[in-house]
């Protein structure tokens, strides 16, 4: 087992409380057209769009597709079993495995079907840590090992890097998988698609379905599949997060239920690993069985929707190739035949012939067809060269149809009676708050945080112009440079933060204390929220967010729980013996210790947290408001009061020290911006760098707006709203 005591403080959660889904009645229809348009779309929907209620309603839909397929069963649940079930899965499945990579040509046949699943590697845990589910205990097992699978915050040592370079290995080159043409470039079956729009569907509502979640992780990586196909050893020792999950459950008054789950899932995992290595073999069975005219068919049927009118006057059987290729009565097999008698495959005295010499460099079709699919062509015009007769015709693929057809219409048929359609129309601060924390359970408030969100930024424009009257920070507007950010940080940091900084002569009585740190406690609650979302798949790939990333999981302690900054407020406020309940329930609704005027502060950090493909310029420059407000000043004031009264400083002392301006927090924030920003110069230049950096500094200046109080309400004339609020 893991090294761990619990205590009072641990939070033993295995499961959050079911409730239902609440979905706009617009996303009810936008789900069906996109469930309806096939395993391609949904899988693509799920992992390019990540801040819709309508992904979010195709996530559960399929999930109820899915784990409806599995029953949970009525007997005891135990971790000998499941190891044992997936180990003796483990055994039946490594000699396929070990004889569908035994050949060059088979591995890549294997690892190209594979990839649809293979390079979403522990997606189910891209937001199992959120502040509905922190700080649990198995949330931060959970944690630990996603943010070993992610590289430790360096994103080309992360498992989908590392298995994108044995493709690459194996002669198959792939565009990201949130990329448009992803699935066709992959020749993905629907059954991969859909076996992957699976893991997804978990990916997107992970906290609803954390007994699935810990099923999911345990059993893709005691199975490692991939690992038997890649040859290499496992990723991730799973087996202590087993026992420990099962032994937490026998605390829990949801266990028996949450230990069902867990196994239905598990069974789940091994059936879909099956299918998989099954629709493999078909995969290189099929292949092998092609001839070469069938090879070169299929490269020409996968390239002609492409082909357009560069083809001139080229003409195959007397008719103009682009007309040909435009004919939507497109004949494969009577093209292949006419191909095949062409002048373009006659041989040439020097060698080769007119269509070969095209496809080589120098050739007006060079660069069209990739190593693999030009050694076809050219093996195919040396057999027609050589007067060898046709071979048997290209035949459809039908690889894992079968299956693919029996989920499709599970997906297609499912209706979750969990599943219930309204407006978002939170009565006030402390409900609209309950539902950004639980979004999962009510994704028809996403409208309404973007709009808040929005408002927010906006407002935060005035401090453009009176920022620089800020106690606390400076959010008046500089035209950007690198070296203009770095040398305006640094006089935050030495002119509000640190210079004015002298001890206390006077120190506050407790009571006092006590009401101070409850104004902070809220927004400590959530820390780090605003960008939990960032590493997710799908968007882990620009160095700026990795490195935000990596400050993410600092704040949740990398799975410590003893370093995770939400044990250690808790912490904080037990010693004040003040005790709440967890943010998510229903009950903090009613909790009568935090002021409602708080609430905004928060909330709209929850608001920048859950869109980070479109307000991903403005939590950058938020993140670095909020961690060089980790300094200075106000803290050291803090751990003055704190240890006067005899109060638990760890919170207050956490962030002095990972904060820190040197190379702590603050400092990289500012190089994330740096970093940011040089890669848009690259890409789109100087007017898409003054853009990007307006909106990086309102999204500062938004965090502003929430600590200069006093700034604010002096310019309430100007601004068309004003919060007194401080955090």
């Amino acid at each position: 087992m893991y090294a761990h005591q619990t205590h009072d403080l641990d939070d033993l959660t295995t499961s959050l409380p079911v409730d239902d889904f609440e979905f706009s009645p617009t996303a009810q229809a936008e789900a069906e057209a996109v469930l309806a348009a096939g395993p391609a779309v949904t899988y693509h929907r799920l992992l390019a769009d990540q801040e819709s209620q309508t992904t979010l309603l195709v996530a559960r839909r399929v999930l109820a597709a899915f784990l409806a397929a599995e029953d949970p069963g009525a007997g005891p649940v135990t971790a000998d079993a499941l190891t044992a079930l997936v180990a003796g899965a483990r055994a039946e499945l490594a000699p396929t495995a070990a004889r569908l990579t035994a050949t060059p040509a088979d591995r890549a046949v294997a690892l190209r079907g594979r990839a649809p699943v293979a390079l979403l590697a522990g997606c189910w845990l891209d937001t199992v840590s959120q502040p509905a589910t922190q700080p649990a205990l198995v949330v931060n097992r959970l944690y630990a090992q996603y943010f070993a699978l992610k590289g430790g915050g360096r994103p080309q040592h992360s498992v989908p890097q590392r298995r994108r370079r044995a493709l690459e290995d194996a002669g198959v080159l792939l565009p990201q998988p949130e990329e448009a043409d992803f699935l066709v470039r992959a020749r993905a079956r629907p059954l991969a698609a859909l076996h992957g729009a699976f893991l997804l569907a978990l990916s997107r509502l992970p906290a609803a379905f954390l007994p699935e979640v810990v099923g999911v992780q345990y059993a893709f990586h005691a199975l490692g599949l991939d690992d038997l196909l890649n040859g290499t050893e496992p990723t991730l020792a799973v087996d202590e997060l087993l026992a420990e999950y099962l032994e937490l459950t026998e605390r829990s008054d949801t266990g028996a239920q949450d230990r069902r789950r867990l196994a239905a899932a598990v069974r789940l995992v091994v059936r879909i690993e099956r299918e998989q290595l099954a629709l493999l073999a078909e995969l290189v069975s099929h292949r092998a069985g092609l001839s070469v005219d069938a090879r070169a068919a299929e490269i020409v049927e996968r390239h002609r929707p492409f082909a357009g009118r560069q083809h001139k006057n080229v003409k195959i059987g007397g008719k103009l190739l682009s007309e040909t290729f435009a004919d939507p009565q497109f004949d494969l097999d009577a093209f292949m035949a006419e191909f095949r008698a062409s002048r373009q495959l006659r041989p040439l005295r020097s060698g080769g012939c007119p269509f070969t010499r095209a496809v080589k460099f120098g050739g007006p079709m060079f660069g069209i067809f990739d190593e693999a699919e030009a050694e076809v062509f050219k093996e195919w015009a040396e057999s027609v060269a050589a007067g060898e007769p046709a071979g048997a015709p290209l035949r459809p693929d039908t690889s894992g149809d079968e299956q693919a057809a029996h989920w499709q219409r599970a997906v297609l048929a499912t209706a979750p009676p969990d599943v219930r359609f309204a407006e978002a129309s939170p009565a006030d601060d402390r409900e609209f708050f309950h539902r950004l924390v639980n979004i999962e359970q009510f994704p028809n408030t996403l409208p309404l945080a973007a709009r808040t969100a929005e408002e927010g930024l906006e407002r935060a424009e005035l401090l453009f112009r009176h920022g620089a009257g800020g106690r606390y920070t400076d959010a008046s507007w500089f035209d950007y440079t690198a070296e203009a950010l770095l040398e305006r940080v640094d006089r935050i940091y030495w002119d509000k933060l640190v210079g004015p900084y002298r001890a206390l002569q006077e120190v506050p009585d407790r009571d006092e204390v006590i009401f101070h740190q409850k104004t902070l406690a809220l927004g400590s609650l959530i820390d780090g929220t605003w960008a939990y979302r960032i590493g997710n798949h799908g968007r882990y790939h620009r160095q700026s967010d990795a490195m935000l990333f990596s400050i993410y999981a600092d704040e949740m302690g990398r799975g410590e729980l003893a370093k995770n900054h939400i044990t250690l407020i808790r912490q904080v406020l037990a010693s004040m013996d003040v005790r709440l309940p967890h943010i998510r329930s229903a009950e903090f609704l009613d909790q009568g210790e935090l002021p409602d005027e708080l609430y905004r502060f928060s909330i709209h950090q929850i608001c920048l947290a859950l869109f980070p493909d479109r307000l991903h310029s403005e939590i950058l420059g938020y993140n670095l408001g909020i961690e060089m407000f980790g300094l200075g000043e106000m803290r050291l004031h803090e751990v003055q009061k704190l240890r006067r009264h005899n109060l638990d400083t760890a919170y207050e002392e956490a962030h002095l020290s990972i904060d820190n301006f040197s190379a702590g927090h603050a400092r990289q924030s500012a190089e994330i911006i740096v970093s940011h920003l040089d890669g848009v110069r690259r890409e789109a230049g100087e007017a898409a760098v003054r853009r990007e950096w307006r909106r990086i500094w309102r999204g500062y200046a938004s965090f502003a707006w929430f600590v200069e109080h006093q700034l604010v309400n002096s310019l309430a004339t100007e601004a068309d709203t004003a919060d007194d609020l401080v955090i």
